[in-house]
């Protein structure tokens, strides 16, 4: 291919180079959210090199473990986890402050091209007013927990509805799912809403485990459910959802009761040319109404 006027075949490598060589923070994750490149003052701050296998996740859990990385505050990481997941990845640009162990603060950004790698670059701001950051800190909490769901740590029905509004303002193609817990209030009845909690924690975690990071997931209320599939036709959708049921299937999550599981039903349409968030709801959720009518645990596809 012929290079484009004005470009050097040398940059690339001289633009690793450079990040290389670069005091702040920058690290390359993959479609897959994978770590594909980091340099020195990046692996020392997360103790991970890049392998060809570690994702963030890993990064996280792995820091987390150690009390090394991240400073996480949260007593329940696992929804700490999640709630950071909901909103990674969703925009093609974000910026935020963080707290690392031993008392550093840096700012993140992260940049995402639309085909899913990303670019994450952080400065170090230890040093600036200490007063100003916590206002910018009670600022941020209070727009995490007004996008995220408190009992299971995905985002809410506010916050995964504006991932639905942005795909649509930009024009990209995408599938609604909307899932629902069967014979729920059975599970509640008999073991109690603790119990229910503990349930639809599971759901929560089985299905962000099932989305890409681009992908968008929510809790609606109750025991419903929604997912965005940003990309995906029907039968990719199809695919993703089915593996999701499977799974669903297969979990136990209650300890005090080993041999109780659950299923899900789930209704799935792809957004039309010009139509509105609220309009391609209403065929999911018609999906959906026919996937419990016709005995429950599968899923249907709005495919007129």
């Amino acid at each position: 291919m012929t290079p484009h006027a004005g470009h050097d075949p040398a940059l690339p490598a001289i633009v690793l180079d450079l990040l290389q060589a670069s005091e702040q923070l920058v690290a390359i994750f993959d479609v897959h959210d994978v770590l594909r490149f980091a340099n020195a003052p990046f692996q020392q701050a997360y103790h991970l090199h890049p392998d060809g296998r570690s994702t963030w996740v890993d990064l996280m859990r792995g820091n987390y473990d150690q009390q090394r990385g991240t400073a996480v505050h949260a007593q329940d990481f696992d929804a700490w986890l999640a709630s950071a997941r909901s909103r990674r990845g969703k925009l093609p640009f974000r910026a935020f402050e963080t707290e690392l162990h031993g008392g550093r603060w840096i700012w993140m950004t992260e940049t995402t091209l639309a085909s899913g790698w990303m670019l994450c670059v952080a400065s170090d701001i230890s040093a600036l007013s200490q007063d100003s950051r916590s206002l910018r800190q009670t600022r941020d909490q209070a727009l995490r927990a007004a996008q995220t769901d408190a009992l299971t740590g995905i985002s809410n029905r506010t916050h995964v509805v504006q991932q639905a509004d942005a795909l649509i303002a930009q024009g990209q193609p995408f599938v609604l799912v909307l899932l629902d817990l069967d014979h729920f209030k059975g599970i509640n009845d008999r073991y109690g809403h603790p119990a229910g909690d503990d349930v639809l924690r599971d759901f929560a975690r089985q299905l962000q485990a099932s989305t890409r990071r681009e992908d968008g997931c929510g809790r609606i209320g109750g025991e419903e459910f929604m997912m965005l599939l940003p990309g995906a036709d029907l039968a990719q959708a199809h695919a993703v959802v089915q593996r999701l049921l499977d799974h669903v299937r297969a979990s136990r999550p209650l300890p005090e009761a080993p041999a109780q599981g659950y299923t899900t039903s789930a209704g799935l349409a792809l957004h039309r040319a010009g139509e509105s968030t609220s309009a391609l709801y209403r065929r999911a959720d018609q999906a959906l109404y026919r996937a419990k009518q016709a005995g429950r645990d599968r899923l249907v596809c709005d495919d007129a």
